[in-house]
Parts: C-alpha cells; structure tokens; sequence
C-alpha cells in the first residue's frame, strides 16, 4: 500500500518542519523503514505469510531515536498499538510475572503477564531499552523471545548496538543468546550522525513548554529557591510516602511536590519502579544533597540516572538542590552512554547564574 507509505513520509517531514528542522541524512534511512512498516501493517494480518521485522534503532543521545519513534507511532492509526517506556514496560512485566497466581491457564507467567500489558495490539514501541542488570538479563531474554515469537511488531530504541547491550563483562556472556535474536529477528537501524539535536534551538511548544524542562540545578541558598517558594522543608514536614511495594522517607510533601534527601532516594534500596510509582502521585519532585556523581556510590550514580530517566519520560519537575551532578569526574573517566544520556537531559534544567 504505497499510499500508508507516502504519507507516513509526509507526516515526518511535517512534523520536523513544525519543530523547525528538518530530516538529517543520517536519520533518512530510519524515516524511509518506518515508512514501509507503516505501510504494511495497514494490511490485514491476515495477508502476511509472517509478521513484518522487527525494527532496533540506536545512536548516541541527541541524534532523534525517540523522536522517529514517536512520531511513527503518533501518525499510526488509532488502535491495536501500545507505546511504553522500557522502565515502564518492565515493571508492570515484572508485577505481572511476580504477582500471587500469575502462573495458570498452561500459560507461563511471562506470557499471562504479556497478555494483561498488551492485549490484541499489533505493535509495540518500546523507548530506551537497556540492559544492565544481571538479576533482569533471564527476564529480559524471555521476554525478547515470547515477543518475537508472537504476531507483535516490535520496535525500540536504544543508546546501544545490541552487540553492547549488558556492558559488564562479568554478566555479557549472559545475554549474547539475547543479542544474537535481536541481530537475527529485527532490522537494526544506525542513525549515528554528526548532528546533535539537543543543540539546535527550536521554538517553544504552544502549551509553553514540557513541565520538565522547567526544572532547576541549584546550589542551596539560592534566591531563585525562596522566590519559588521551595524553602527548606520542617522536621515536621516529614513524612513516608507510599512507593512501589514500600514506604520511602520524604522530607515533606506540598500537594503535587514531593522532597527527598539524595541519600534516601538514590543511596538507599530503591529502584525504578519506586520513581514510576512517584512520577503517577506528583508532578514536582525536589531532590537536595546532590552530590558530584564522582563522589556517589555507583549503585547511586546509576540510581540518579534512572531516576531523570523517568522524570523526563513522564514529564515531572525535577529541582536539584547541591552540587552540580556532572562535575568533577575522575580524571580518565569516559562519560558512559548512560552519563551522557543523563548529561543530556540535565542540560534542559535552568543553572545558577
């Protein structure tokens, strides 16, 4: 159906054009499959002797991975479609498959829990996916094999080929059997270029702008904080805050805002669905103590980094309060994918002038 393709072509180029750019060449080739998967799956599944490929796009942060994704997705008809970020995805998965009375029915818990998630949907489009914990790397695995499995198109992105999917060379040899399926089962799209999209100035949205960008980085005592009204929480103000399967120790809550201390959010046990469940409650969250990342413990520093992760994705005010997260590296240290993805971001918040 050349005509879905064409104007699933036409829809990227408009909506580069709305935000004041337009397609880069390294992302040409990407527009171009997209296009074509648009087109076949505007045909009845029915007519396919096997499910269109799968579709793994990577690149470094800035080069436009979430925006082709999305875009895709967005000029998708409506229905039998399901878009989710990994940190998303995985712990409803993990819920799923953890829950009492998950196993039934002959089905695996894997299965009965992909069944709730996605339903008859004939695509899914997954946003960051990673791999860095061995504990998941099973999961992960079973996962990939029941989705490719399925009559579900799947589409990611990633900061990583798979081939540096599960970095730690403790834990890789875990997941190649996962690398070679990706590399067998989906089309991997490179759209390394030479721009960085998060340097171009684009115009402001009409709604003025996502709630995250207006977040802060700010040393403590200073005047923007007090004009905000972002004073010092009380030790009255004190209080635990339901998260995910446990309660988390805030400083204060004020309405939609919710306070933390960096050691009692990133230092301590928590993990990615505790900030889910925080970004569902409030749409400001502060975070004091910030230390350089040189100096928090790595579980904290990869903590920190999931945390803006899910902040950005699920559009929360973020407000650091401390030193300025990114500074001080040790000497020799190459930023990690995961580092620049987060520099990036960060990049967003207003400084201290």
């Amino acid at each position: 159906m050349p005509q879905h393709a064409q104007a699933m072509r036409r829809h990227f180029h408009e909506a580069a054009a709305r935000r004041g750019f337009s397609i880069a060449p390294a992302q040409e080739a990407a527009v171009e499959r997209l296009s074509r998967l648009a087109a076949e799956l505007a045909r009845p599944a029915w007519t396919f002797p096997r499910p269109p490929r799968d579709l793994y796009v990577w690149g470094p942060v800035g080069r436009g991975k979430s925006w082709l994704v999305d875009t895709f997705y967005e000029g998708l008809p409506a229905g039998r479609k399901r878009r989710l970020h990994f940190h998303d995805f995985f712990r409803r998965l993990h819920d799923g498959v953890t829950r009492p009375g998950a196993r039934h029915d002959g089905q695996s818990a894997v299965d009965s829990a992909l069944d709730d998630l996605i339903g008859d949907s004939r695509i899914l489009v997954f946003d960051e996916f990673h791999a860095h914990d061995a504990g998941d790397a099973m999961l992960i695995a079973r996962l990939f094999r029941t989705l490719l499995d399925r009559r579900i198109t799947l589409v990611t992105t990633s900061n990583y080929p798979p081939a540096g999917l599960m970095p730690d060379p403790l834990y890789h040899h875990l997941f190649e059997p996962t690398i070679a399926l990706i590399e067998e089962r989906m089309d991997v799209l490179d759209v390394t270029g030479p721009v960085d999209f998060r340097r171009l100035a684009a115009p402001a949205p009409a709604d003025g702008g996502r709630r995250f960008a207006t977040g802060l980085c700010l040393p403590p005592g200073d005047a923007a904080l007090e004009a905000l009204g972002l004073t010092a929480p009380a030790a009255a103000e004190a209080m635990a805050v339901p998260a995910h399967l446990r309660e988390l120790p805030a400083r204060a809550v004020r309405g939609d805002l919710v306070w933390f201390g960096f050691d009692a959010l990133c230092e301590s046990a928590t993990a990615v669905p505790d900030y889910l469940a925080l970004a569902e409650r409030f749409t400001t969250l502060v975070l004091d103590g910030v230390p350089p990342l040189a100096e928090a413990s790595a579980d904290g520093g990869q903590r920190f980094a999931n945390l803006v992760d899910v902040a950005c994705d699920r559009d929360v005010r973020l407000v650091l309060i401390g030193s300025d997260p990114l500074t001080a590296l040790p000497a020799g240290q190459a930023p990690t994918r995961d580092l620049d993805r987060t520099a990036s971001r960060l990049a967003m918040l207003r400084r201290a002038a």
